[in-house]
């Protein structure tokens, strides 16, 4: 498949129209969110993942924190009105994962080991949640220098973080080791759309509209299996523009692509038929979805989805029913931190596309 889809996009502010062959965007509100009450779940969320000193933890992966989980916590925080929680975060991010040369972050705290960050590299997704949060915190709490490190964070993403593949812009999933002689690695639940939208109104450049739009063929373009779903891990071919489940990885549709609907429902994207394969999937396997689906063999989990996942499914099959609202998940069914964050960011991207 190749770059056969034609860019129709205008922007202005954080106003975007995107339009794709069975993908369309309807223009994002000027304001972008609309901050919610403190609510019982963002107070079980805080009391269950996030230490006094400011560090999200993820309880399903070695108590280890990382950018993504500070992240979710930062933009939870700034849509609960919470402007301490949300300082306590911002400042142990910047102390223990902030690089000295660049504006983003390296990606994993070990909390158990004695070099705590022993691997530098950022994770792009979890720059683009920091950037995204410090943007409407910036605006919500109307703090400048917040939107000052929002803007330095997506300069870096630019300079750092894009690399073309034939006439294809793509996003890397990290400054080092994506880039290879035969092709790019890149991971499709790091295209932050919303991110992405909010970034370009602080740090104008064309290339946003660019990684827009070949983000969207990208997902368009990269489904396989029985149910045509996109893998967690892509591999862009340099000689041919091809793409394949990425080696090294495991060819699923698993915890990484469930943000792919998450993202594209939260920034107001139809995906005609992507919709229809994500609705496919999961109403196949009512009443309740496994966790992961092989995109190679068509070999499903033993296991079913999180509260998270299955909070997800719902916003991104009734979102744009005209009177649904989805009877998502009780946090006290989200067993780890990353079933909890899942769950409180699709219950914001409802609320968001409700507004």
């Amino acid at each position: 498949m190749t770059g056969r889809r034609s860019l129709l996009a205008a922007a202005s502010g954080c106003a975007v129209a995107i339009a794709l062959p069975g993908i369309v965007a309807k223009p994002a509100r000027a304001d972008g969110f609309n901050p919610q009450p403190a609510s019982r779940d963002w107070a079980t969320f805080k009391a269950r993942f996030v230490a006094p000193e400011g560090r999200v933890v993820d309880t399903g992966n070695a108590l280890c924190s990382h950018t993504e989980g500070q992240g979710y916590g930062m933009l939870l925080a700034v849509a609960h009105d919470d402007q301490a929680t949300f300082d306590r975060l911002l400042a142990w991010t910047g102390e223990n994962l902030g690089h000295s040369t660049d504006s983003l972050h390296s990606w994993r705290y070990l909390p158990r080991a004695a070099n705590h960050v022993p691997d530098r590299n950022n994770a792009t997704d979890g720059d683009l949640l920091i950037a995204l949060a410090l943007a409407r915190a910036g605006h919500r709490w109307g703090r400048l220098d917040n939107l000052q490190a929002a803007a330095a964070i997506g300069r870096d993403v630019l300079r750092l973080l894009v690399r073309n593949v034939g006439t294809t812009t793509v996003l890397l999933p990290g400054a080092f080791g994506f880039d290879k002689p035969a092709g790019v690695v890149v991971n499709l639940s790091y295209y932050m759309f919303p991110a992405l939208n909010e970034l370009e109104a602080l740090v104008p450049s064309p290339v946003w509209a660019k990684l827009r739009h070949d983000g969207l063929r990208l997902i368009a373009d990269a489904r396989f299996g029985r149910w045509k779903l996109p893998p967690d891990w892509l591999f862009v071919s340099a000689r041919d523009g091809s793409l394949a489940p990425a080696p090294g990885w495991p060819p699923r549709f698993s915890y990484d692509a469930i943000r792919v609907p998450l993202h594209m429902t939260w920034a107001n994207l139809e995906a005609g038929d992507l919709d229809a394969a994500f609705a496919d999937y999961w109403s196949s396997h009512s009443p309740t979805a496994p966790a992961w689906v092989d995109l190679t063999t068509n070999e499903t989990a033993t296991y079913a989805v999180n509260a998270g996942q299955a909070a997800v499914a719902m916003l991104a099959t009734q979102a744009r029913q005209p009177g649904a609202a989805p009877s998502f998940p009780d946090m006290r069914a989200a067993g780890d931190y990353y079933a909890a964050a899942l769950l409180l960011l699709a219950k914001l991207a409802w609320q968001e596309t409700q507004a």
